[in-house]
């Protein structure tokens, strides 16, 4: 065995340098992507039904609000990119409201999403679309949720040119409302909202099937109670799946 002898102040040295090593090997990259950067500030728009809304406070209209954003994912997301990005002029804001299909989108748009100007504009749309069918309220198709949601975010791009649009993929797991009577309708409708996604030239953020791999971790409920509206733990999951996605 071969012994060498160092002196306590070679050892400290030594000791300090790998330790600087390992220090830099573990820190954090934070990576700041071009569609934030371009700009001296960026407003950031969440819409959606009652997965985005998550029990805000309508009465507020102020900009990185907490009430305003509610509890959910696009409060964890705007606590993580405004901590990250202090400075930027970052700006968030959430108009999802509980319920909404595709055709009440349409009908408020002009006031809850033009009027905003968002340079990104992010939706999650379509559980209430095939649910609402259902239950009988409301009898639109496959086609309709495809073609309305379509429609209403290139009409999205031809107002607002230079917005990043944003569409996230609906999903379900199955437990509480959900069963498999869901289902094959309710994966045809995401598959809709991923061709709308790429014809409007949108990023496109899947959920379902990493909510299915959670899913050997804990069971469906731990992640969304009763099959559709997100716990803590899911909404977590909604933020930090729209982050990668953005590469953020």
């Amino acid at each position: 065995m071969m012994t060498t002898n160092l002196t306590r102040r070679e050892f400290l040295a030594a000791a300090g340098v790998t330790a600087a090593g390992v220090a830099c090997s573990s820190a954090p990259t934070r990576h700041t992507p071009d569609w934030m950067t371009a700009r001296t500030s960026t407003t950031i728009l969440f819409q959606g039904d009652s997965i985005t809304d998550s029990g805000r406070n309508r009465t507020i209209a102020a900009e990185n609000s907490a009430p305003a954003l509610g509890t959910g994912y696009p409060l964890l997301v705007a606590s993580a990119l405004l901590e990250t990005n202090a400075g930027r002029g970052l700006r968030f804001y959430n108009r999802g409201i509980s319920g909404n299909r595709v055709p009440d989108l349409v009908a408020r748009w002009q006031t809850d999403t033009i009027a905003l100007a968002p340079d990104v504009l992010s939706v999650l749309i379509g559980v209430n679309d095939y649910w609402h069918k259902r239950m009988g309220n409301y009898a639109g198709t496959v086609a309709d949720y495809e073609n309305g949601f379509a429609a209403l975010l290139d009409d999205t791009r031809r107002a607002l040119p230079n917005v990043r649009l944003v569409v996230m993929e609906p999903f379900v797991l199955k437990v509480g409302s959900v069963d498999a009577s869901w289902f094959p309708e309710f994966d045809q409708r995401r598959a809709a909202a991923e061709r709308v996604a790429r014809r409007v030239a949108a990023t496109f953020v899947p959920l379902q099937s990493h909510f299915n791999k959670l899913t050997s971790k804990a069971p469906p409920q731990y992640w969304a109670a009763d099959g559709v509206h997100p716990t803590p733990a899911g909404h977590e999951v909604i933020a930090e799946r729209w982050r990668a996605a953005m590469g953020l």
